[in-house]
């Protein structure tokens, strides 16, 4: 084994910056608003309460108890719970990482694109024989190369490029907000979007499809326990860690919430979001587009100025979302993987995935590079049938990447209960306050689920996707069981001299 590197440790602040980049999502908001309004600010704080709050604060007494732990999820899991169960929520966990990086390694030149050309571009790229997917293709296997070897070097520059996605991030809220209280003075208090707590969007008029979205703002507050591993990895980390979760979670609901009530202030929903081709693809763009326009005009601009100042918005808005993509890039590329690893039993894996290198389990992080390139390659220059079998993959990581929520959820009285393990930090004083919590949080995302689950059948007839939906944790959980029992299995052979 090799060496380890000494390493810089993680302050409250870089912590709160890489938790930002992991959960906060700007696109979050103006989605929020086009598909619910102003009544999207309610499912946010309902969701906040029902679940991110009492979640967070459940991941920080775990955080806290386990500090010297490197494999985050499965360690607390594996001590409060038993091992088999932690490894299964652990790969269930990780298998819908990897599915996002594959996905992101595309999508995520496309806010690149309207940076620079203040349009999506990426449909006609060509680059010698290769055109449009086969480019992006190319481009996503180049991101996967170039972040693994930086990843490589250590936390060191994990931190550092989150760091920056996290400041991209806050700096884009910043604009948002400033530039509304401006339009605001300008206009004399006088909004765009009269405020209403019903939807203006025909399509979220139902119960069920309303209650869909209340889905779309729990996970949009998904992805907090991904910095789990990190733990021992952090400045004093019994204060820091629950610091960090606690001040991280309550800034980004209140975030969330006044950015979403902002967008009403310069953008009326039937003037500029009705249009047929705006949507959740573009929404970002149009709605930074808008701003910049509308503040100009506030201010006097000419309307042909207004428009060019518009578009220097969505230019802006662009390269923010593609800094903050790269961040979280980086973050999850490196730590799901540290915490499968490094957590799980080393017999479970082949015997050079223990090997470590400035604190990276390097030949791991190498033979993900290659799943994802070869999947990557497959995708771009597979066919309509690759592209199809990797969305209906996609599809199947839906739910399986929110059960693990429910596992830790599930779990937390029994990490209350044990004596054994010490609590330096404790929010939950009382068991029943953590069974109540745990009830909460567990029936919240269940019910999410059982939405997102039934709601693609029910409003469009995609009974497919519901029944991939179920099948995605079936099979992710059963190929966890079998690897496990077959641990097991190795682990009781008595050794032959």
């Amino acid at each position: 084994m090799a060496k380890p590197q000494p390493t810089k440790k993680l302050t409250l602040l870089s912590l709160i910056l890489m938790i930002f980049t992991s959960v906060y999502g700007f696109a979050n908001i103006p989605r929020a608003f086009f598909l619910m309004g102003y009544s999207a600010v309610f499912w946010y704080i309902l969701g906040a309460v029902l679940f991110f709050l009492p979640y967070a604060l459940m991941l920080s007494e775990y955080g806290a108890a386990f500090k010297k732990e490197k494999g985050g999820i499965y360690s607390w899991l594996s001590h409060t719970v038993c091992p088999k169960y932690a490894f299964i929520a652990t790969f269930m966990w990780y298998m819908s990482f990897l599915i996002w990086l594959v996905n992101v390694s595309s999508t995520i030149w496309i806010p690149l694109s309207n940076a620079l050309y203040g349009v999506d571009i990426t449909h006609n790229l060509k680059f010698l024989i290769f055109r449009g997917p086969q480019v992006l293709g190319l481009l996503g296997i180049l991101l996967v190369v170039s972040v693994t070897l930086i990843v490589s070097l250590g936390i060191d520059k994990v931190k550092a490029v989150a760091s920056i996605g996290g400041i991209a991030v806050a700096l884009l809220n910043l604009v948002l907000l400033i530039c509304a209280v401006g339009v605001l003075l300008a206009n004399d208090g006088i909004i765009a979007q009269p405020f209403s707590l019903t939807s203006p969007n025909p399509d979220y008029q139902s119960p069920l499809s309303i209650m869909s979205f209340f889905t779309f703002a729990i996970f949009a507050y998904g992805g907090i326990e991904a910095v789990g591993g990190l733990v021992n990895e952090t400045v004093n980390p019994e204060k820091t860690f629950p610091r960090g979760i606690g001040i991280s979670a309550i800034a980004i609901a209140i975030g969330y919430a006044i950015c979403i009530t902002c967008i009403g202030i310069f953008t009326n929903w039937q003037a500029v979001l009705a249009n047929p081709n705006v949507n959740i693809a573009n929404i970002t763009y149009v709605i930074m587009n808008n701003l910049g326009y509308v503040l100009s005009i506030s201010l006097g601009f000419s309307r042909d100025t207004a428009a060019d100042i518009g578009m220097w918005f969505a230019r802006f808005t662009g390269i923010s979302m593609f800094v903050t993509l790269i961040g979280t890039y980086f973050i999850l590329l490196y730590s799901p993987l540290k915490q499968l690893i490094e957590g799980t039993p080393y017999d479970i894996w082949p015997s050079k995935f223990r090997i470590t290198k400035n604190d990276v389990p390097i030949y791991a992080l190498y033979t993900q590079a290659v799943i994802l390139i070869f999947i990557i390659l497959l995708l771009s220059f597979g066919g309509q049938s690759s592209a199809l079998f990797f969305s209906r993959i996609t599809i199947m990581t839906n739910v399986a990447m929110t059960l693990p929520y429910m596992f830790l959820a599930a779990a937390f009285p029994f990490f209350k209960k044990n004596r054994d393990i010490k609590k330096p930090f404790e929010v939950y004083k009382s068991y029943k306050a953590s069974v109540i919590a745990s009830i909460i949080v567990t029936s919240t995302v269940g019910i999410a689920n059982i939405i997102s689950i039934i709601e693609p059948a029910i409003i469009h007839g995609l009974y497919i996707n519901t029944i991939l939906s179920i099948a995605g944790p079936v099979v992710f959980g059963l190929i966890a069981y079998f690897m496990y029992s077959r641990y097991e299995h190795q682990q009781a052979i008595p050794i032959k001299h």
